[in-house]
């Protein structure tokens, strides 16, 4: 058997496979040369369509809160942290944040594609993503007045060019479908939702936030529940989510953790236990459940935030979690999305670019969810690096558990290769291996090409151990596996029913 000889296919962009499903190549053993084993490997990953199970992502018929453009890549939180490590003295935080999103733009394209090489994982992924939609030559000339080009040629026709945009971005990552984060406790987003559901394409599938009842804060419940004519009762919260359930159709409800999320011991219900982890804070970020559902609520928007840019809390002597947020998930055989690890505001200044990452988030809280409530199914993705080999274990005990994706600060090659590599070996294909988590349109290109590179040198690696020791796989099973990989092991948890 000949060595391993891969090199990093980077980007991996999506393209339909040359073989279909009625070749006989299917049912051929690959062999085991090992140049061989990752060319089909590659192929294989590069033309699977991709389940992308959690993203921020809202369709065209949204207006402006769908995100796309080249000026909202260059102002994402990302590179805008990535900015101020080396920013002039003179540029504070608050003084970039009073100029308008076009001249943020030219600072950070400034600053971090002309003043140095855009060679960060953030800054690489827009020179992917440009180069993908066709523009080499205007990233070869730096000319960003040029790239604004291209982007105006599409909102010059409104709504039906924000629609022919979304199409291209989808079609040039391989996204099969998104799932979105939908948070109708805003004002901006409700009247999408009220009194009359907005149609959007089948591209787009909802989630509902919330975190409130995951905190048990009773006081944002309330006004909640009081703005839109409910009883404040268990009974009229459990109604309230059952009524959103049914507007927004999702595939699950979701809430993101801080890093001082905990859950205590016990067996069923939170009544009497100590109250722990509250983050007051978190109630005053946008997209908390607050009271914007007052007629008078002014909640601001932006493209900005990473995942949540309101972190949930917890009260524990609250019942929310387990009386209402618990029961409609077994009413309605709902999972929940737990996102865990996130420290916010490490650099308040800094606004949604000064989060960061706790060391060590309880992972225990999985265990013991998992355990309480096993009518319920759970998905999970820890921020952490070193949460991730407690989690890969949490996975392997509870069938009510499905760790998805790299989320954020994991969401780099380096780790996804190390997170991914650690999975196979421990769950084999019962896992989902990437969600992308855009909140700008076109970031679903580079995040999905990258990762696909990455993914695929992993598995190359991986098939050829397994050829090594004794068992040659066919393309057709190599296929079948990087299809669950890419959301198919999401898709057959999801379709699992508890109750």
């Amino acid at each position: 058997m000949s060595p391993l000889r891969l090199t990093d296919r980077f980007p991996l962009h999506y393209r339909q496979s040359a073989v279909p499903p009625t070749s006989k190549l299917l049912t051929t053993p690959i062999g085991t040369d090992a140049n061989d084993i990752a060319s089909v490997v590659f192929a294989e990953v590069a033309s699977v369509a991709a389940i992308d199970l959690h993203t921020h992502l809202l369709p065209p018929s949204h207006g402006a809160l769908c995100c796309w453009g080249i000026d909202e890549l260059l102002t994402y939180h990302y590179l805008v942290a990535e900015y101020f490590i080396t920013a002039p003295a003179d540029i504070t935080p608050t003084l970039f944040y009073a100029k308008t999103k076009r001249e943020q733009a030219d600072i950070v394209w400034k600053a971090l594609f002309i003043d140095r090489s855009p060679i960060s994982e953030a800054c690489r992924g827009i020179i992917t993503t440009l180069v993908a939609f066709g523009l080499a030559d205007e990233v070869q000339a730096r000319d960003l007045g040029a790239i604004r080009g291209f982007y105006s040629a599409f909102r010059a026709k409104g709504l039906s060019g924000s629609e022919e945009f979304c199409s291209v971005v989808y079609r040039t990552a391989g996204v099969r479908y998104a799932i979105m984060t939908n948070v109708p406790f805003d004002a901006n987003e409700a009247q999408h939702w009220r009194p009359k559901r907005k149609e959007y394409p089948c591209q787009f599938r909802s989630a509902l936030r919330v975190d409130p009842l995951l905190a048990g804060d009773r006081r944002t419940i309330e006004t909640a529940l009081k703005g839109s004519g409910y009883d404040c009762t268990l009974e009229g919260a459990r109604r309230y989510v059952r009524d959103w359930c049914d507007t927004t159709r999702p595939e699950y409800l979701m809430a993101s953790t801080p890093h001082n999320f905990v859950l205590q011991d016990g067996k069923g219900t939170l009544a009497g236990v100590k109250k722990d982890g509250v983050n007051e804070d978190a109630l005053q970020q946008p997209f908390a459940f607050t009271d914007v559902m007052t007629p008078d609520a002014n909640c601001a928007t932006n493209c900005d935030g990473e995942d949540d840019a309101a972190a949930s809390i917890i009260d524990e002597n609250s019942d929310f979690l387990s009386e209402v947020l618990m029961k409609v998930c077994e009413e309605r055989d709902l999972p929940l999305a737990l996102k865990i690890g996130a420290h916010r505001g490490v650099n308040a200044e800094l606004q949604q670019a000064g989060d960061g990452v706790v060391a060590f988030a309880d992972g225990g809280v999985l265990a013991r969810l998992c355990s309480r409530f096993p009518k319920v199914r759970f998905l999970a993705t820890f921020l952490s690096m070193n949460n991730q080999h407690e989690a890969c274990v949490l996975a392997s005990k509870f069938s009510n558990l499905h760790i998805y994706g790299c989320w954020w600060f994991c969401n780099n090659p380096s780790m996804i290769e190390t997170i991914t590599k650690m999975r196979i070996e421990m769950l084999g294909t019962a896992f989902t291996a990437q969600h992308s988590d855009a909140r700008v349109m076109d970031q679903l290109v580079y995040k999905w090409s990258h990762s696909r590179a990455v993914i695929a040198t992993v598995l190359a690696k991986e098939y050829h151990k397994m050829i090594e020791s004794g068992w040659t796989p066919t393309r057709g099973e190599i296929r079948r596996d990087v299809e669950r990989l890419f959301g198919g092991s999401y898709e057959e948890f999801m379709s699992k029913s508890l109750i």
